[in-house]
């Protein structure tokens, strides 16, 4: 919801990062692949009981994220291949963070399945529409707002991070959130689809 309603304002500051990428001759899938191992020292620090240090990397990572379509766009640059590397290397990093909190909180592994699968599920239905609806917006692909997006989700794991007394309590509101974004996408996906 954050990524969807929020973007208008921060666009502003995420052209300036963009313009500061783009002047030093950076392309928009460089950009991914830094994005990608800013996120993967996540783990590393969180392991290392730097949960202060892996909740700023975390967010480092989603900015380079976030600049990377900016500067796509800036460049006319949008590529399927970029499309694809964003994709997948935000999920890599979300898989990181959660193999750290089971690592570090080998007593909370149940649930943390239990948000993984939720994961699955919302991440299923939101590619599937993407690839099956012929409508695209500013993205190469059509993407579907929902409750529970990428900000949602950094704004969670960094509260799982910092609070991990609450890790378990946490892990299953952000659970639901993902479950009832998941079956806000199919209720659309359905609609957009008959």
């Amino acid at each position: 919801m954050l990524d969807t309603y929020g973007r208008q304002y921060v666009q502003f500051f995420l052209e300036k990062v963009a313009d500061f990428f783009i002047k030093r001759g950076f392309s928009a899938n460089q950009v991914t692949i830094l994005s990608l191992g800013v996120g993967l020292v996540v783990p590393v620090l969180y392991i290392g009981q730097l949960a202060w240090g892996a909740v700023l990397f975390l967010w480092l990572s989603g900015l380079l994220d976030a600049t990377d379509g900016t500067i796509a766009r800036k460049t006319n640059t949008s590529s399927y291949q970029g499309t694809l590397m964003d994709i997948f290397f935000d999920r890599v990093v979300e898989v990181g963070v959660i193999l750290a909190l089971a690592w570090v909180h080998q007593e909370s592994c149940s649930w943390l399945i239990v948000l993984c699968c939720s994961i699955i599920l919302s991440m299923t239905v939101f590619l599937t529409v993407g690839a099956l609806v012929a409508k695209k917006g500013v993205k190469t692909f059509y993407y579907q707002a929902g409750l529970a997006e990428r900000t949602e989700g950094f704004v969670v794991f960094s509260l799982m991070m910092l609070f991990n007394n609450y890790l378990v309590i946490l892990t299953l509101i952000f659970a639901g959130l993902i479950l009832i974004t998941a079956g806000q996408r199919m209720a659309e996906g359905m609609k957009l689809l008959r």
